[in-house]
């Protein structure tokens, strides 16, 4: 396989681009010649003048950024419609049950109660992959956790709607409840689904084994090896904002009536999909709004119950009905972090080289499938880069157990097994007495290659954030020099930008936008993206000034109204900026040549010398010859008539490997990173203070570096927090509620406050990507990877210890350090014996 970059095509119009001219450049530029005014337009194919970037790579404020900090954003709980009931759901209390009926008579009873909705009328089954559709809006036969919803009211307030859940009477057939994974993978004569297959295990989600070049024979060849044991535990999104959904409908709306649902989810298309196929809708009668949505990470991208709940009680009673999940019901709804069980066999050469890699893992999925079959992928197919890994094995199984369901959370997938691979790359290097840095930089891939599972990698700046991080941290000076219970640890990590494979199979845009152009100068951006606060409202508007050459305040985005925009697949994955960077983009040119155009043949200058810039239009060969922007679109629509464009986004077809499940990880491109993370420990209590994070990010280009910085930080955040504090458990069959979840509340479930989180230093690295729009890479996930392994190394190189199972709890280090101290007293006891 090739690794000449010449085969990469550029976004920027399929032209070959190599490595050094992308890298020097914002856009092409060409010697400015004498004007030539009032000559014909020239004939010759001559290269397009364009001026440096100036909103691309310069540091703006968001779009919506007054509107937030003011109060004025309209979230979706902030929405009242006239005449709007308040619904609930009545919630399981037996991790697995057997529905034996419902009676709501009572509750129907109930003054001021307008509808009851139980599984029986929205029977058919969904799920956000379409080969795993396991759920249902409603329980109909079987609850499989404590949470499960089996029943909605619909009422004139929250608190009658309340007092009517009291009122339904199930009555259930308890069943055994499996919670440990273990467990779950080997019992046959308890089955949380139904078996697909005779002679499968219902319990069994996923099971996926690939292997790549000859693992045996590379870890039977290796100077040494290293085996461990590492244990992830499941954590949840805690987004500011809970789950919210209205539903309205219009009998006359339509023929046939039809459906509106405000909902604060981030994936508004798939929303779209499969309300209409639950409720036996034709799509082109359902509509859904993405008003503003207060933080996602994961957790709200894909359908939940209460948005079919509030579109069937609308249905039912032809009033609005909102439903706001409660806290307790956010940690129910979960989605979120799956605990992984990892076992890890590393081989490598005397001078550090890597020769082999063999990982098993066991997933604990929860209840439902929800994205499960990808995580199980993921697993294992982003672990092949940054290193060059000559042979590979994974062997990842994911199991159904009786708790909420697990899926994607921020580094969906891949933030487990960085986790044990980059602490197994830290005691290799002790081992072989090699620096950290040093050993990872041995075993650098390089860009524009192949990885051992044949993703294709194009830019790829990881030595530079190696680099990074190791001069602003000190590292050389300090690193196992700065005494007990301080020290340092690295670890590096690769993420994707997009997923090369839409959710359900198609050949149409995974993004598209529609530009609307107004006499006055405005320019409208219909987008059906979701801004979930990382900022991809303000990306479009920015890429339109960019290539229109209007101010930003002359710039409307419209976005997430499924009526209205194209359709985007939503915000997973860290997509949006690299797809629908790319689709507005391609509408904007489109758009700018007709500009070009029209405003060239006035002067009589080749459309290609035409600049559009500073809200002026002007000649690029004799800038004192210029127009108002707002000419210029004057020209351009007597021309051609009303201006407008729309542009799209779908990804190249060889990124991947012909192989089965070889889509799944694949990407246009891959970001990079290197962390390093300076770490206080307290012998005496196990407490761990992180003191520093240094965070070397290759995001492409940054497009608006105050965004990306916030990312980077953000995202290192979250690591914080997951390494030290957090735990999504429950309760086990030792208590009287097995099942139950054990810190359901912002209270109980521990996340850090700004009093807690250490100072962070985002790096920002720029390897120009020629797939990404003007280069740019994600810069919302993939930091987040490399953090929990970093403050894991550098508690070793404080206190000596290896924390191979999450959280880093003061119990759990103090613990480690207390085993430690026994071991180093036995050979003093044999000896004294």
């Amino acid at each position: 396989m090739s690794t000449d970059p010449q085969e990469f095509e550029s976004a920027r119009g399929g032209v070959p681009l190599d490595e050094p001219e992308v890298a020097e450049r914002g856009t092409p530029v060409v010697d400015h010649a004498p004007s030539h005014a009032g000559e014909p337009v020239e004939d010759v194919d001559e290269p397009e003048e364009t001026a440096p970037l100036t909103f691309i790579g310069s540091r703006q404020r968001k779009t919506d950024g007054l509107e937030k900090s003011t109060g004025r954003a309209r979230y979706t709980d902030d929405l009242t419609l006239p005449g709007m009931l308040h619904g609930k759901i009545l919630r399981s209390p037996h991790p697995h049950a057997r529905i034996i009926g419902i009676d709501a008579s009572e509750a129907l009873a109930l003054p001021g109660v307008h509808a009851v909705v139980t599984g029986d009328e929205m029977p058919i089954p969904f799920g956000i992959i379409v080969w795993t559709p396991d759920e249902q809006a409603l329980a109909t036969e079987k609850v499989r956790y404590i949470g499960d919803a089996v029943a909605a009211v619909a009422a004139v307030d929250e608190d009658t709607a309340n007092r009517a859940l009291g009122l339904i009477r199930v009555e259930y057939e308890v069943l055994e409840a499996l919670l440990d994974p273990f467990e779950s993978a080997r019992r046959t004569d308890v089955q949380i689904h139904e078996a697909k297959k005779a002679g499968h295990n219902g319990n069994i989600s996923k099971i996926v084994k690939l292997d790549f070049g000859e693992v045996d024979r590379g870890l039977a060849e290796s100077d040494v090896v290293i085996e461990g044991e590492y244990f992830f535990q499941g954590t949840t999104h805690t987004p500011i904002e809970p789950h919210c959904a209205i539903g309205q409908w219009e009998e006359g709306g339509a023929p046939g009536g039809r459906l509106t649902v405000w909902s604060s989810t981030q994936v508004p298309h798939y929303l779209h999909r499969e309300l209409a196929k639950v409720l036996e809708l034709h799509p082109a009668r359902v509509r859904v709004v993405q008003p503003h949505v207060g933080g996602g990470f994961g957790g709200k991208s894909e359908p939940f119950d209460l948005e079919f709940c509030v579109a069937k009680l609308a249905m039912k009673t032809g009033r609005p009905v909102k439903i706001l999940y409660t806290r307790e019901e956010v940690f129910l709804a979960h989605r979120g972090r799956h605990p992984f069980h990892m076992k890890y066999r590393v081989g490598a050469t005397a001078d550090g080289k890597l020769k082999a890699v063999d990982a098993k893992t066991l997933l604990d999925g929860g209840a439902y499938s929800s994205f499960g079959l990808v995580t199980t992928y993921y697993s294992g197919q982003l672990l092949a880069a940054p290193y060059e890994i000559p042979a590979y094995r994974f062997d990842s199984t994911r199991v159904f157990t009786n708790k909420p369901a697990c899926g994607p959370k921020r580094g969906h997938g891949s933030v487990q097994p960085r986790f044990a691979f980059e602490v197994t790359l830290d005691k290799l290097a002790e081992r072989l007495r090699i620096d950290p840095i040093e050993l990872r930089r041995r075993n650098f891939m390089g860009s524009f290659r192949r990885t051992v599972n044949e993703l294709r990698v194009t830019s790829n700046g990881f030595m530079e954030c190696l680099d990074s991080v190791e001069a602003a941290s000190g590292w050389r000076e300090r690193r196992g020099k700065m005494g007990f219970g301080r020290g340092l640890g690295v670890a590096g990590s690769c993420y994707i930008s997009g997923t090369n494979y839409p959710i359900y199979p198609n050949r149409m845009p995974q993004s598209a936008v529609q530009l609307q152009v107004d006499r006055s100068g405005r320019v409208a951006v219909f987008s059906g993206a979701s801004d979930i606060g990382q900022g991809s409202t303000s990306l479009v508007a920015y890429i339109v000034c960019e290539e229109l050459g209007v101010p930003l305040d002359h710039v409307r985005v419209l976005p997430s109204d499924t009526d209205f925009t194209p359709v985007d697949l939503g915000a997973y994955s860290s997509r949006v900026t690299f797809m629908l960077g790319n689709a507005c983009i391609d509408a904007a040119r489109k758009l700018k040549a007709q500009v070009q155009e029209a405003v060239g043949e006035e002067w009589g200058v080749s459309p290609k010398r035409v600049l559009l810039a500073g809200g002026r239009a002007m000649d690029a060969r004799d800038t004192g010859r210029n127009i108002s922007i707002v000419e210029a679109f004057n020209l351009a629509e007597a021309k051609h008539g009303t201006l407008g464009s729309v542009g799209s986004y779908n990804t190249p077809r060889d990124v991947h490997g012909e192989y089965r499940g070889g889509t799944i990880g694949a990407s246009p491109a891959y970001s990079f990173t290197a962390h390093v993370a300076e770490v206080e420990v307290d012998a005496e209590t196990g407490f761990v203070d992180v003191k520093s994070i240094w965070i070397a990010h290759d995001c492409g280009r940054a497009l608006n570096p105050t965004i990306v910085e916030g990312q980077i930080e953000g995202s290192a955040y979250m690591g914080f927090g997951e390494a030290l504090m957090e735990e999504h458990v429950f309760k086990d069959a030792d208590h009287g509620r097995a099942g139950l979840h054990n810190a359901p509340s912002l209270l109980d479930y521990r996340v850090p406050t700004s009093l807690d989180t250490p100072e962070m230093t985002a790096l920002i690295v720029e390897s120009i990507d020629p797939e990404g729009p003007y280069g740019a890479k994600e810069a919302g996930e993939g930091p987040l990877h490399s953090t929990i392994p970093a403050i894991a190394n550098a508690i070793y190189d404080a206190v000596g210890v290896r924390m191979d199972s999450l959280p880093f709890s003061p119990p759990r280090v103090w613990r480690a350090l207390q085993e430690k101290a026994a071991q180093a007293q036995e050979p003093e006891r044999i000896a004294a014996d």
